[in-house]
């Protein structure tokens, strides 16, 4: 008997939301650890910081049913001055990276509830290879900058693309059209 491999599972849908419970607290930091630390060794240890004291953490989960099962993404915003948000450590675990839509819903979520919270103007300091995926979503590079000895560009997102979004702690379904094996 010869055994096919098993491909692999990929969840029919995912919720992003804020991280409001230890599960999906330590889910974030595990992934950023993996993503920052471990695949592009931007940090040695870890790539905490002082936002981290007054960030809020985004979740992308694998959804189950009703059953949420694994942190797949994650992304934090932070309020840097009056009505001048930013969105920073965005980081989607590179099994589900094929998925495609999950970078997409995080930041749709990040510019989405930080403009129901009166941002006027949101910010991210983007990884290069990031930057046409921004652009797609209305996002305008700034200028070029270089952090953690990584070049980035400092992009703004257009506002009128991003309707508030009052119940971030809820958050919103995402249905992938289609996985890429």
């Amino acid at each position: 008997m010869i055994l096919e491999p098993v491909p692999p599972f990929f969840a029919s849908e995912y919720r992003v939301k804020f991280a409001t419970n230890r599960f999906e607290l330590q889910g974030a930091e595990d992934l950023r650890r993996q993503v920052f630390c471990g695949e592009q060794k931007i940090f040695a240890d870890h790539d905490r910081d002082d936002i981290d004291r007054h960030a809020i953490p985004i979740v992308a989960l694998t959804s189950l049913g009703i059953v949420t099962d694994e942190v797949v993404g994650t992304v934090r915003i932070h309020e840097a001055a009056p009505g001048v948000w930013w969105g920073s450590r965005l980081a989607v675990t590179q099994k589900y990276r094929k998925v495609g839509a999950l970078g997409s819903a995080l930041i749709r979520l990040a510019v989405s509830s930080a403009h129901a919270r009166g941002c006027q103007t949101f910010l991210a300091n983007v990884q290069y290879q990031n930057v046409k995926l921004f652009e797609r979503m209305h996002w305008r590079s700034l200028s070029e900058i270089e952090l953690h000895g990584v070049a980035h560009y400092r992009m703004q997102a257009d506002l009128d693309f991003y309707p508030p979004l009052e119940d971030a702690a809820t958050g919103f379904l995402v249905r992938p059209r289609k996985v890429a094996a």
